[in-house]
């Protein structure tokens, strides 16, 4: 080696150890990561449609806790319920439970994810549902934690002096000990801040495995084409569903239904007679749908749902996740003469999240745009414009992105 290349190699060591360089550590420790800011910025919910973003003391996380810097965060339809009128009774708030990010600082204590991946400063993760470990159905039915009594979720936990880090609408999270996390190092951006949402589908999907009707030849219906319907439909079609019937009154995310893998879509405001749609339905064999999910949050559009499936068929509930109404059905016709299976699904378990994270994976290999799924993005000061920009229903996935 020639002195020149010694030189070199010198220089470069130099330049690392000054931090001059780009990092490529992912352990925090060369030095262009080390500083934490000593103040967080988070977006508090005060009042009703009123998001203020305020400063708060960074905390040093405890040793089972961990602290780490936002990267972003998907809205969800519960968020702009709790923005509009604080249904769950939470304000003061800090929402966001679709988030992201990048591990600055953590206990000593910290070891491994929920899955059992080794956990180190600079990993990207994603936080999932905690249980209480102590109420009935905890102690009873572990194998259903998405049935705790007491479930907790990062973005939806009441405020406090020493936990404020605790929703995604921030510039920092504060992971407390016994949460539920995974490293996801190996997933885009955008797929990170869809793993939540498909959670919710993946849950739905396996509710709707345990009835024994869905097959390679089911005819599904999916009514309702926001985030979580053209997620179940991506997820139907990764597991091998090719007759999916789309229905929503939004040609652009009809059209985005197509591109997840539907094969028909039904518009029911170019069609508002419900005997044509059912009759759209029946088309190929004249019989309904084998199955279908209720993902609106609409209880007239649930009221019709029924009448799509077929008799011996299955219906499975995603969408009332807030309580928006009842509906009427006539129980002899919709589903004792019919001998309907009805499941409901609701929200999902930290034991969904592997399967998940497989989903998003395989999704991509199989050519489905689930990333385009997010159209419009919004830094911290922007919230209140992106709440009433996801009630506008002109984008289909919202999304915090931290600019700071």
């Amino acid at each position: 080696m020639n002195p020149q290349d010694i030189e070199k190699i010198v220089r470069q060591v130099l330049a690392n150890v000054d931090g001059n360089s780009s990092c490529n550590c992912g352990s925090g420790g060369c030095g262009k990561h080390s500083e934490i800011p000593k103040t967080a910025r988070i977006s508090m919910l005060t009042g009703d449609r009123k998001l203020e973003v305020v400063e708060v003391p960074m905390p040093t996380p405890k040793d089972d806790e961990i602290l780490i810097r936002v990267e972003g965060c998907g809205i969800c339809g519960t968020d702009v319920h709790e923005w509009k009128g604080d249904p769950f009774g939470l304000i003061p708030v800090v929402l966001g439970h679709e988030g992201t990010g990048e591990i600055i600082a953590m206990g000593k204590n910290v070891k491994f994810d929920t899955q059992g991946k080794p956990v180190k400063v600079g990993d990207r993760v994603v936080t999932s549902v905690m249980t209480c470990g102590t109420c009935p159905m905890c102690i009873h039915h572990p194998e259903t934690p998405n049935l705790c009594d007491n479930q907790g979720i990062y973005g939806l936990i009441s405020d406090s002096p020493e936990y404020r880090l605790n929703g995604w609408f921030a510039s920092h999270l504060l992971v407390r000990a016994n949460s539920t996390f995974f490293v996801v190092n190996e997933l885009s951006f955008e797929q990170k801040l869809l793993l939540e949402p498909s959670a919710v589908a993946v849950h739905a999907v396996e509710r709707a495995n345990s009835t024994g009707l869905l097959n390679f030849g089911s005819k599904v219906v999916v009514q309702g084409c926001g985030p979580i319907g053209l997620l179940m439909i991506a997820v139907l079609k990764t597991a091998g569903i090719y007759n999916i019937i789309a229905i929503d009154g939004n040609e652009q995310r009809l059209a985005m239904a197509k591109r997840m893998g539907a094969l028909k879509t039904i518009n029911f405001k170019e069609h508002p007679n419900l005997d044509e749609r059912v009759n759209m339905v029946k088309e190929g064999n004249d019989l309904g749908a084998d199955f279908a999910f209720q993902c609106t949050g609409v209880p007239a559009a649930a009221a019709d749902l029924w009448q799509f499936v077929r008799r011996g068929g299955g219906f499975c509930e995603v969408g009332f996740f807030v309580d928006n109404g009842e509906y009427t059905v006539n129980p002899h016709f919709a589903f004792c003469n019919k001998e309907v299976t009805l499941v409901g699904s609701w929200d999902y378990g930290a034991n969904d999240y592997p399967t998940t994270i497989a989903f998003v994976k395989r999704a991509k290999e199989n050519n489905l745009p689930i990333e385009d799924l997010i159209t419009h993005r919004y830094g911290l000061d922007e919230l209140n414009e992106a709440m009433e920009m996801n009630i506008s229903l002109q984008g289909i996935k919202i999304a915090y992105v931290n600019k700071d």
